[in-house]
């Protein structure tokens, strides 16, 4: 039985109570949520929930259904990342002990393509964006100075081509 990180897009109402309402939902059902983001579609009243959870694809088959059946759930669909776009954002912020260390790390954050967007006498903090393997990647290169914080967004995901998942 094969175990992956599965992305699951739902077009809810945007309004208070949803997230409870689905969050719960997987505790009731002993589902874990390795991330989740959400945020409105432009469109009045509703708003959409990136998912990822792990399991086996009984075991998404098993959340989707539960989804479908929770009043507030407009649509739910499982995304194919092979034909999505994924992305996630960390904001990491590293100890730079002095101007050599404050001048690679600038130079690993451009590498990567993160942006430097705060700066004090001790720390910098990157923003960075990609999969969560390049962040992870990220985050390794830099541990050897010392990470203070780090904050992270979640996978949020859109299917890629014309066609579009909408309520």
């Amino acid at each position: 039985m094969m175990t992956d990180n599965h992305i699951i897009s739902i077009i809810v109402e945007h309004k208070p109570g949803v997230l409870y309402e689905v969050s719960n939902m997987f505790r009731r059902r002993n589902f874990n949520i390795e991330s989740i983001t959400v945020g409105s579609i432009g469109k009045e009243g509703l708003a959409r929930m990136t998912i990822t959870v792990r399991g086996d694809e009984d075991t998404v088959e098993q959340v989707t259904k539960q989804l479908h059946k929770l009043v507030d759930v407009v649509k739910v669909a499982k995304l194919d990342p092979e034909r999505s776009v994924v992305r996630e954002m960390a904001l990491v912020k590293v100890h730079v002990a002095n101007s050599n260390v404050r001048s690679d790390v600038i130079q690993y954050a451009n590498i990567f393509r993160g942006n430097v967007i705060d700066v004090s006498p001790d720390s910098l903090m990157i923003e960075i964006t990609g999969d969560s393997e390049k962040i992870n990647a990220f985050i390794q290169l830099i541990q050897a100075f010392g990470i203070k914080e780090i904050a992270r967004t979640g996978i949020t995901a859109l299917q890629r081509g014309g066609k579009a998942f909408r309520a």
